[in-house]
């Protein structure tokens, strides 16, 4: 089951959010991975990330591009690997940062009316490449949807992030 984005903590964390999500196991970071990993070399290189971001209908500036880049290409060879990729989504797992979590449900929250959707779930994660119904998005909506709604605000959403230990149902979404 698809699971959601949490944004890292520099100021062009939303645009990169998009493809760091908690995983529920490998095989999902690698789907992940190789959405971004164009030309299926391994690695990402800054013009990958660009345009897979672009794709996800957030571009950002060149300069911010190289600051994600260096942020994550921890060996500082140009390029983000399978490995320095997987410890980006893990690193943002563990923090639960007002800041990080509404720049995450912001990236959900397509319309921006304060709530998360099935169909905006559904959108999202086919964008990453997350291939799931919109019956499973609505159910996953369900699992978390405290007032019956039908839809997730922030607090369900924060709720939902900071209250279960990592890998927990936080794979939910």
């Amino acid at each position: 089951m698809a699971t959601i984005p949490t944004p890292a903590t520099d100021p062009i964390s939303k645009s990169i959010s998009e493809p760091t999500v908690h995983l529920q196991d490998m095989e999902e970071l690698k789907k992940v991975f190789g959405r971004f990993d164009a030309n299926g070399d391994g690695q990402i290189s800054i013009s990958e990330l660009d345009n897979a971001l672009k794709a996800l209908g957030t571009g950002v500036s060149k300069s911010q591009l190289e600051l994600v880049m260096k942020d994550l290409d921890k060996d500082n060879d140009g390029f983000i690997n399978l490995s320095e990729f997987a410890d980006f989504c893990r690193s943002n797992s563990a923090d639960g940062d007002s800041t990080e979590l509404r720049d995450a449900f912001d990236l959900y929250d397509q319309n921006k009316d304060g709530l998360i959707s099935a169909s905006e779930l559904h959108q999202v994660l086919n964008r990453l490449g997350l291939k799931c119904s919109i019956e499973e998005c609505k159910n996953m909506i369900q699992s978390v949807d405290s007032d019956g709604d039908g839809s997730v605000n922030f607090e369900e959403f924060k709720k939902m992030m900071t209250n279960n230990p990592l890998g927990a149902s936080r794979n939910n979404l």
